[in-house]
């Protein structure tokens, strides 16, 4: 059964119809060498955030004046999340062809800020593996009619009222998602193979290590001095990344489908994706905007993804979305998230091609209005 509720289609395009490519065909558009992992290139990335990372620090303590903290914060928290951004190369393997390098440097930057690398990565592939399935899918996936109408009224105000959102990813470490059950922590989560059970068990392990030096660092220098320096920081980076990631599969002009059954397949799903346009972000924080190839093919290092992107375009066609353009700061896309939270609120309990729905009287509770 298929069920489009979406039917303001741009120039007549449907963006829910069988793509007239196959997977292979944007593989063999994209050159060679775009596949190419170079660890050396990868890890000057990893030197150079680190060398500003501890620059901004040296500078903060060196100031240490009301009107440079707010600078620092913003500054420190976006290169936390390009770090993210890093590990998640690592994640995906397109780090580098070593699965040790991987593994090490992944512990290493995610730990840092507080991820779970492997309990993180794996349930990132199966994002990547189920992107765009309504029940399969892992990251920010819809909400069923059913299950959005089981949750209280302060939930749905928190889920669909900025800026609670934008700092829901611990949360979603620790218990996921309404709808699903586990943790990343814990190795016998549902998230998890028995097999995986020990890359899990380790990841917590540094995660543990790297909260207690944490706490460690606190009785040496302060808490307040820990929370100028690092806390501010972390959640400005927990920030960045609920932003980018759901903007990656929500907010863009015209609805977008989710699928389910037989109408669902690894490239429909793909490409729902949405690429934006971060300004001068986008190398800081290693063009993660450049989203529809590299979740059709995460293998692609983030250094070649503009390159990948522009030679795969002619294939994709109307499938590619071309991203807004940038100002040097993107606070064009708070326009997208504002609209897109305010009335993408759950989709159909039946129907294998669906679209978001709007819970008007949410709407109306919450002050915002929905286009």
């Amino acid at each position: 059964m298929v069920v489009k509720e979406e039917k303001d289609y741009q120039n007549g395009f449907d963006p829910s119809a069988l793509p007239p490519f196959k997977i292979a065909e944007i593989r063999a558009a994209i050159p060679k060498h775009c596949w190419v992992k170079n660890p050396w290139r990868s890890l000057s990335y990893v030197l150079r955030d680190f060398l500003v990372i501890s620059a901004l620090m040296v500078a903060a303590i060196y100031f240490n004046t009301w009107y440079f903290w707010p600078i620092y914060w913003v500054a420190q928290g976006t290169m936390f999340w390009a770090v993210f951004v890093l590990g998640h190369d690592c994640g995906h393997g397109s780090f580098s062809n070593s699965p040790m390098l991987n593994s090490i440097v992944g512990h290493i930057l995610h730990s840092s800020i507080l991820v779970p690398y492997h309990g993180w990565r794996i349930s990132h592939r199966t994002h990547h593996q189920n992107h765009g399935h309504v029940e399969n899918d892992e990251s920010w996936v819809p909400l069923t009619e059913s299950l959005y109408k089981s949750l209280d009224n302060v939930t749905r105000m928190m889920r669909f009222t900025v800026p609670f959102p934008m700092l829901a990813y611990p949360i979603y470490l620790w218990r996921r998602s309404p709808g699903k059950e586990g943790s990343h922590f814990n190795p016998y989560s549902k998230l998890f193979a028995p097999n995986e059970r020990k890359e899990v068990i380790t990841s917590t392990i540094c995660w543990a290590i790297m909260f207690s030096l944490l706490l460690y660092i606190s009785t040496i220098i302060s808490p307040i001095l820990l929370l100028k320096l690092y806390g501010i920081p972390y959640w400005i980076n927990v920030m960045w990344l609920d932003l980018v990631t759901y903007l990656h599969h929500h907010g863009y002009k015209q609805k977008l489908p989710w699928y389910r059954g037989k109408e669902w397949s690894y490239l429909r799903g793909g490409l729902t994706t949405v690429d934006r346009d971060y300004g001068w972000i986008n190398n800081i924080h290693h063009d993660i905007g450049t989203h529809v190839v590299h979740h059709l093919f995460p293998q692609i290092p983030h250094y070649h993804l503009i390159e990948a992107t522009q030679a795969a375009k002619p294939v994709l066609g109307e499938y590619y979305r071309e991203p807004e353009k940038s100002g040097p700061v993107p606070f064009h896309l708070m326009k997208y998230l504002m609209q897109s939270i305010s009335s993408d609120h759950f989709v159909s309990d039946t129907g294998d091609i669906v679209y978001y729905q709007t819970d008007h009287v949410l709407n109306k509770s919450s002050g915002t209005k929905s286009e």
